[in-house]
């Protein structure tokens, strides 16, 4: 069933040649953009944006909100297909690499330090404003890593010298808040001014795989300043709130997931295994409170809608990255069989979010294909990597 499923996502996602639709694009709606008065107000934006996220029904044609690439999703999708081209080494697999990463080239944002990505539409927060193409230390992080999966792959200079600037536009354009201990968390952006965990560890997860490659000690001192400060603000039982501010309070599933894979990448690549205890009761608390024994991932820490498709895509990868998904198999399996049966339209594509008495069905690219192609990718890596497979193409082997 599982790898079905992944091969009617993968025929899906290459016939829409990775462009789509995002739960926060409403911005880019040309009725939106023709209207002064609603483009020019922080409250009206929030407000559309969440019409549009939040309502099962999709207005997005209707709106003029174009399908397009978002280079996020396109790195998701670029490090998926780095998992498979372990298992299927075709000249078919290689080419949607060069392509994938190509395409990211090209959609770098400019003017800034280094190498960086944003997302390709407007996007107001309750803290702040990204105009379009603000680059992101969260998409840059996931660009970032998937150039250099891809590097590792094709071999092309470019792509590793890309990802290595990344550092600059870390180092110099990010802001920073301190602890008292000349510890820091990195800003979401260069932008803004918060204090958002997974947004800080993954820049850290950055200069650390940077730091493997140069060993610029600079490198991994920032990034251990970064981690110290996210890991005292880790509470007693593992779990992590969202940020600082009143309002980034609640604690969900797939953010911790960020925290504990970037957490273990840090240790992967700076040797500083100082934080095993930190991943150890992150990983207890993630697995005890955001998966029930049917299979079915919770999205809060105190509530289970709505379920989303972020949250079982996440699992594996956070798994395969903490060294937990053997002994876990089985609830992956679970998880991802429950979420293949209750969330993936006949077509192959994976829908958003399912409440109570709703179901939103809309084929978003990033967050629900880019993530759910690189959760099956990473299942099928860590399935498939017994020794009688290691050198044998995956489409010539069978699993369930």
């Amino acid at each position: 069933m599982i790898k079905d499923s992944f091969e009617n996502l993968k025929t899906y996602i290459e016939n829409q040649e990775y462009k789509g639709w995002d739960p926060y694009d409403g911005l880019n709606s040309r009725l939106f953009q023709s209207l002064p008065l609603l483009k020019n107000s922080k409250w009206l934006r929030l407000m559309w944006i969440q019409l549009f996220k939040r309502n099962p029904m999709n207005f997005r044609d209707l709106a003029g909100v174009k399908k397009a690439y978002n280079p996020k999703g396109l790195g998701l999708f670029l490090s998926g297909y780095c998992k498979l081209y372990k298992l299927d080494r075709t000249q078919e697999v290689r080419s949607r690499i060069h392509f994938l990463s190509n395409k990211l080239l090209e959609l770098q944002s400019s003017k800034w330090s280094g190498a960086c990505w944003g997302y390709n539409f407007d996007w107001q927060a309750r803290a702040f404003f990204q105009p379009k193409g603000t680059p992101s230390v969260v998409v840059s992080s996931f660009v970032g890593n998937a150039l250099l999966d891809a590097y590792e792959i094709v071999g092309k200079s470019e792509l590793l010298d890309t990802a290595i600037s990344i550092k600059d536009f870390i180092l110099k354009d990010l802001n920073r808040t301190y602890d008292g201990n000349g510890d820091f968390c990195f800003s979401y952006s260069p932008l803004d001014h918060t204090s958002v965990y997974n947004a800080s560890l993954l820049g850290s997860r950055m200069l650390a795989r940077i730091y493997h490659y140069t060993q610029e000690e600079e490198l991994l001192e920032t990034a251990g300043k970064s981690v110290r400060f996210c890991c005292n603000q880790q509470q007693a039982n593992g779990a992590w709130a969202y940020g600082r501010l009143p309002y980034h309070q609640w604690i969900d599933n797939f953010h911790t997931g960020f925290n504990l894979e970037a957490l273990s990448d840090y240790q992967k690549y700076t040797g500083d295994n100082s934080f095993n205890k930190r991943i150890e009761l992150g990983v207890d608390y993630y697995l005890k409170t955001f998966f029930t024994s049917e299979g079915i991932p919770n999205y809060y820490s105190h509530a289970k809608f709505p379920i989303d498709i972020h949250c079982p895509a996440q699992l594996p990868i956070t798994l395969s990255k903490t060294g937990s998904f053997d002994v876990n198999q089985k609830l992956v399996e679970k998880v991802l069989i429950w979420t293949i049966k209750n969330l993936q339209d006949p077509s192959g594509y994976f829908f958003y979010q399912a409440g109570k008495r709703s179901l939103t069905k809309i084929p978003y690219i990033r967050w629900a294909q880019a993530w759910m192609f690189l959760a099956l990718t990473t299942y099928l890596n860590e399935t498939l990597k017994t020794p009688e497979y290691e050198n044998a193409n995956y489409n010539n082997e069978s699993s369930g």
